[in-house]
């Protein structure tokens, strides 16, 4: 197997996003990009846990902090993510990222391309590289979120840790051997809004891709009935470390919980007693000192709920996600052997039925030599 890698419609109102802006998140299940959201729909809040989509306002997902790459001397081709912005339309409202992008490759026409990348897109790349290698790790992307409330309130935290995450995952196929010299990987960088647009309609129907999944589908039914023992080692492994990974990360994200829900009440105790302070005068020392003991308590909370929230959670939740999607990579490949050996078992089959076939038209040909030699004999007979 290949080595892990840590894996637009033009806009008709832009707006740059304040620094300032908040708002809360929820998470759906059946819209394909779920960045996007009518004006006119209803959103109901999430309230299922699932690994690989939070559903709490202060979950990892909208707080991660991704470490930037660090260049090698070696690369050839250096990409950045940054500027979002937001673009209004008739019916919806999404998120765009800069992608700015330098290379010295030759199979690129220039050597800067600019383009603008809303999350859809980097979706649409995903796929198209687990398509054409289903062998190799591609590094997840960041869940699918929308923000509850008006089209303008996106949440400034999440927007900047998307970022980072977007920025990171294609930074992650640049520095693979393989991936990067995709072609869908090329046009991704440098094609226009409108040329990516035809480009992807470019790709198999309907049918087709139906056709695919139902295949798919039949494989993993069939199973693999001779796995070779190294692959049987790794999937075991990894849903051992998937299960422990999960639970740990939904472990420490109740704590936070729990610890931020205790800060809020922390901070509701300091004020009551500097008041109480106030109406008790030989007590009144003693008040003050309890209060000055919270608010220290307040601080120090405070600090270790934001190291958690900024450094352990998001770390936690990466290997979870690159669990689920090493595990993917795992049935894909089952898939594939599973596919193999039915064609094997097919052809197998084909080829008794054709040694089958010759035997019957072998013995019909002697016994056509037989016949006419026996009546030649009948006809020699005195």
């Amino acid at each position: 197997m290949s080595r892990t890698i840590d894996a637009v419609v033009s806009p008709t109102q832009t707006n740059t996003i304040p620094a300032d802006i908040s708002g809360q998140m929820l998470d759906l299940d059946e819209d394909d990009d779920l960045e996007v959201f009518s004006k006119d729909s209803t959103l109901a809040d999430g309230n299922m846990f699932n690994a690989s989509m939070q559903t709490s306002p202060g979950s990892m997902v909208n707080q991660c902090k991704f470490e930037e790459d660090e260049e090698g001397d070696s690369k050839d081709i250096f990409i950045t993510v940054d500027n979002p912005e937001s673009h209004v339309t008739a019916i919806e409202t999404f998120i765009t990222y800069r992608v700015l992008t330098k290379t010295t490759r030759s199979e690129f026409d220039n050597s800067e391309y600019e383009v603008r990348r809303r999350y859809q897109d980097f979706l649409w790349l995903k796929g198209k590289l687990e398509e054409a290698h289903s062998t190799l790790i591609v590094h997840p992307l960041p869940e699918k979120f929308v923000v509850k409330g008006m089209v303008e309130r996106f949440n400034g935290d999440f927007i900047a840790t998307r970022r980072k995450a977007l920025h990171k995952f294609l930074n992650r196929i640049a520095d693979h051997p393989i991936l990067s010299c995709s072609e869908d990987f090329k046009v991704f960088l440098s094609a226009q809004a409108w040329e990516l647009t035809t480009y992807k309609k470019q790709g198999p129907g309907f049918l087709s891709r139906m056709g695919e999944t139902v295949r798919a589908v039949a494989n993993s039914v069939r199973g693999v009935k001779n796995r070779p023992e190294e692959f049987t080692a790794i999937q075991e492994y990894v849903e051992d470390f998937s299960n422990k990974i999960s639970c740990l990360d939904k472990v420490t994200q109740r704590i936070v919980k729990e610890q931020k829900e205790y800060l809020e009440e922390l901070k509701e105790y300091g004020p009551t007693y500097t008041l109480w302070s106030g109406s008790e005068e030989e007590l009144a020392e003693q008040l003050k000192g309890v209060a000055g003991c919270i608010e220290r308590c307040c601080k120090e909370t405070e600090e270790q709920v934001g190291h958690l929230s900024d450094t352990l959670v998001p770390v936690l939740h990466e290997y979870v996600l690159c669990a689920e999607t090493l595990k993917a990579v795992l049935r894909r490949r089952d898939n594939i052997q599973a596919e193999f050996e039915a064609k094997n078992e097919t052809l197998a089959t084909k080829k008794v039925d054709r040694d089958a076939c010759l035997a019957v038209w072998e013995t019909f040909l002697l016994s056509q030599r037989t016949e006419p030699s026996e009546e030649t004999d009948r006809d020699n007979t005195p």
